[in-house]
């Protein structure tokens, strides 16, 4: 059966629309932890961004919105390019399951996920990148790293909004200590 392309190019708001909609009903996201795995699908590296954002740096997983009509595997694959670039190869499997579903809250501490722009909820995934990745759009650098130097706190404080925690629940979800 070929994919179907579905039409979504109504399905882009505008900004003044955008935020509207933000201040009445949860807008779905996902959230990606991108790794390396070895031949035996053993975790060597995950990969984090670094961002600037209100005059700070922080490390960031991938993120963002999922459009209406839109499946979530073609979200995860349209953010992965474009935070790491269209030759990133990103290896979904046949039927993706998120490792945790994250509430991203305008309030602080209702839960550790925060965005003040909205009430966000993300389905996050850990999804092994074959290829060559670079840093696109607003990102200024990609960090490969074990996953020890990921549960480091020096790093786990750079990361804003509950990522730090989504890397340690993916981290954890793989078997590896937090």
């Amino acid at each position: 059966m070929s994919h179907l392309e579905l039409d979504r190019s109504e399905s882009w708001l505008s900004h003044e629309e955008l935020d509207a909609a933000r201040q009445r009903v949860p807008i779905l996201y996902v959230d990606a932890v991108p790794v390396r795995v070895d031949d035996r699908g053993v975790l060597t590296a995950v990969g984090l961004l670094l961002r600037a954002s209100d005059g700070q740096m922080n490390r960031e997983l991938v993120s963002g919105r999922v459009l209406y009509h839109e499946r979530v595997r073609d979200a995860l694959v349209r953010h992965l390019e474009k935070d790491l670039g269209p030759m990133a190869l990103p290896q979904l499997p046949a039927s993706p399951q998120p490792f945790t579903v994250a509430e991203y809250f305008p309030t602080p501490g209702v839960t550790p996920f925060h965005d003040p722009r909205q009430h966000a909820v993300s389905l996050a995934f850990v999804v092994p990148v074959q290829g060559d990745c670079r840093p696109q759009q607003d990102a200024l650098d990609l960090a490969w790293l074990t996953p020890q130097e990921a549960m480091a706190p020096s790093l786990l404080a750079e990361m804003d909004n509950g990522h730090g925690v989504l890397l340690r629940q993916a981290l954890a979800h793989l078997g590896h200590p937090v």
